[in-house]
């Protein structure tokens, strides 16, 4: 069964990598940090972003990009976010199971570096946005939006779909 990564490479926000820590726990989603991060993870820092469940976040950290990029394997299928990729997200299969898939996210201010986004062109995925009005969509907003496509083509695994609520409660 294939299991679903979020990566964010070099994140500046402790808010936005604290909604994504948020999305990931949320989806049985793992998330990936590599350093060097804007912020700190000790608990006082972690805590005053609000993250009471970061204990709950399937959480690794790389030093660099070359050592995350080691520590893929042949069965792990990498997809680098971007705007400035050509094709749009939901045009990928996310479903063999016998793939992970691993989702890499540019950091907040300048994006995934050049050089790599050349040499991993076909890996390229975007969200289409109107670019006219906005520089790029919101990191926490674009990783949601990811991992639920992959979720949807997995038809949601792990996940709860039925929901049976007590209305009668809430009088």
């Amino acid at each position: 069964m294939s299991t679903n990564y979020i990566v964010l490479f070099e994140p500046l926000m402790p808010s936005n990598t604290g909604n994504i820590a948020r999305t990931a726990t949320g989806t049985n989603t793992k998330l990936h940090l590599i350093e060097p991060l804007g912020f700190e993870l000790d608990d006082k820092h972690v805590k005053r972003a609000g993250l009471d469940y970061w204990d709950t976040v399937d959480l690794e950290i790389h030093p660099n990009l070359p050592a995350f990029m080691d520590s893929l394997t042949e069965t792990d299928e990498l997809f680098l976010i971007s705007k400035f990729a050509p094709r749009a997200y939901h045009q990928a299969d996310y479903t063999n199971p016998d793939h992970d898939y691993y989702f890499l996210f540019g950091k907040e201010t300048t994006g995934l570096p050049e050089p790599f986004m050349r040499k991993h062109e076909q890996a390229a995925l975007r969200i289409p946005q109107n670019d006219d009005h906005i520089r790029s969509l919101n990191l926490a907003n674009t990783a949601a939006i990811v991992v639920y496509e992959a979720l949807r083509q997995q038809s949601f695994k792990g996940l709860d779909l039925t929901f049976d609520y007590d209305y009668d409660k809430l009088k």
